[in-house]
């Protein structure tokens, strides 16, 4: 997992955000999603700087029209996001939820020198 899916699975997994469960890498037809909500049908994808190249964006256009045509929304953030806006992100997937705002969170430990 790079730095911003662990930091952004900290603040998703055990129900910590408004009781929700996800699933990290939950395979779904030919992908693996990063993190899916069943409950919801919402899914969530982190994109590194790769997913900014053409092909990585095609790919990544035929992939979220396979989701949604499977009744799945998806919901995409960069890393760069996750690390330096993790509140915003959080509100954004619980209004899609349909979740009452999430309280800001604590920012989680550097890499490295702590739990994440």
């Amino acid at each position: 997992m790079t730095d911003a899916e662990k930091a952004l699975w900290y603040q998703l997994r055990d129900r910590r955000l408004a009781g929700f469960k996800f699933r990290r890498q939950h395979p779904c037809g030919p992908y693996i999603l990063d993190f899916f909500c069943e409950e919801r049908f919402v899914a969530v994808e982190l994109d590194g700087g790769q997913h900014f190249e053409d092909v990585a964006q095609r790919y990544d256009e035929r992939r979220t029209a396979f989701l949604r045509a499977n009744g799945i929304a998806v919901l995409r953030f960069n890393n760069d996001q996750v690390m330096s806006e993790r509140n915003a992100v959080l509100e954004t997937i619980a209004r899609l939820l349909g979740a009452p705002h999430p309280a800001p969170t604590a920012p989680a430990s550097p890499v490295g020198r702590g739990k994440i």
